[in-house]
């Protein structure tokens, strides 16, 4: 049975192109990069040369604003404890309710070691409300952090946006975006269109790249105090010996995407509304979450009423479909959602969300095998449902306001 892959979110598999780059890192030029002799010194030269290639897609921004870190997470509690550590006075930070974990769970410790922090919420659809975010602006505000897309609904935030609208207020607020699902996806210039973003956090494993490393940019002259202590790699700034095998991946997998941007982009995103038209057309009483929202273009979030998400997992992987639940960082939990909640998606649908994320590998014929198995996945799994049949014939409104169908 062939496997079908859309879990792209999760992680994504590592490009043939990029793999080709590495392997002469893990192999002949194995050498630690800060060595003196000349081997070592190739080595650290092509690890430069990753780094350059990376900044010239950011904006052409300058090279050493990149700081090779070993994924999103490290990237994210650096940017976050490095702030507070170096703005000791102030003790304010400004985030959403439905930001991944690796920001989530580092905002509440911070919480419960005596810092203050606004969870900005969101409205049905996934939407920040810019007035909630203009008043929640204090002068005693250290950080905002706010991640630039969802990783389970693909709903964007206007991060360029806000982060003027920071600095106009107060110029010493720092500014950190996790842009984790959307690098190498979305462009982001961070020096125009961005440019009053301080911090931006992304992982290889999310665009072809391998899992193990990550970066973190640091606009020259943000306050940041290092988050790994022990070296003096990275100019200090983060202590350990550089995968250099792996950040010459992550440069090849940046490049590959700005090369394939104009193919892939319309190609994902037809394959995505071609599945939500059809699965909205062929199952009833069904959520399309973020559906009025600006989303990325490879994410759909479907949340089914009345069944739950495992139940539907465990069968499209008995037909080689490989999907998600939520987030990967907190399968196997029993609480739904915190984003789909923040949501305020009805609990009857709540803990049936299912997303399906796309990349460049997937094909039409993955979107016909699931429009083809997922409908009758739900039928199966409603007919054993003590709540289906009492409220089958019972007339729902969506989010959008229409009217879901019966069977």
């Amino acid at each position: 049975m062939k496997t079908i892959y859309v879990d792209n979110n999760a992680t994504t598999q590592i490009a043939p192109e990029v793999y080709r780059a590495m392997v002469p890192f893990l192999t002949e030029h194995y050498f630690n990069p800060s060595s003196m002799y000349t081997p070592a010194q190739k080595t650290a030269a092509a690890m430069s040369n990753a780094r350059q290639r990376i900044a010239q897609h950011f904006g052409g921004i300058r090279a050493d604003e990149i700081i090779f870190t070993s994924c999103a997470t490290e990237s994210n509690n650096m940017a976050i404890y490095g702030s507070a550590k170096a703005n000791p006075n102030r003790r304010h930070i400004i985030t959403t309710a439905v930001e991944h974990p690796a920001v989530l769970e580092v905002c509440k410790d911070l919480a419960r070691n005596g810092y203050e922090v606004t969870f900005l919420p969101v409205d049905r659809h996934g939407n920040l409300d810019i007035g909630d975010f203009v008043r929640a602006v204090r002068s005693d505000t250290l950080l905002i952090t706010i991640m630039h897309a969802n990783n389970e609904t693909g709903v964007i935030f206007p991060v360029e946006h806000l982060a003027r609208v920071a600095k106009e207020t107060d110029p010493n607020i720092v500014f950190h975006t996790d842009a984790t699902q959307s690098a190498g996806k979305l462009p982001i210039d961070l020096a125009v269109d961005f440019k009053y973003v301080d911090m931006l956090s992304y992982s290889g494993h999310k665009l072809h790249a391998p899992k193990g490393v990550g970066a973190l940019y640091v606009r020259r002259g943000t306050p940041v105090r290092p988050f790994m202590i022990g070296g003096h790699q990275e100019s200090g700034r983060r202590a350990g010996t550089e995968n250099v095998a792996y950040i010459v991946g992550l440069a090849a997998a940046m490049d590959l995407a700005a090369a394939r941007h104009e193919e892939d982009e319309p190609r994902i995103r037809a394959m995505r509304d071609r599945l939500e038209a059809e699965l909205s057309r062929r199952i009833s009483a069904i959520e399309i979450n973020g559906r009025g929202a600006t989303r990325m273009p490879n994410t759909s979030n479907i949340a089914c009423h009345y069944i739950e998400g495992e139940g539907m997992l465990y069968q499209l992987d008995a037909e080689g479909i490989c999907a998600s639940s939520g987030s990967a960082c907190t399968s196997g939990s029993l609480e739904p959602s915190h984003v789909l909640t923040a949501l305020g998606v009805p609990f009857t649908a709540v803990h049936g969300s299912i997303r399906f994320s796309f990349s460049r590998y997937n094909t039409e014929a993955d979107v016909d095998k699931i429009i083809e198995v997922f409908p009758h996945v739900v039928e199966n799994l409603r007919k054993l449902s003590p709540y289906w049949d009492q409220i089958a014939n019972i007339p729902r409104k969506n989010a959008d306001g229409l009217i879901g169908k019966t069977h």
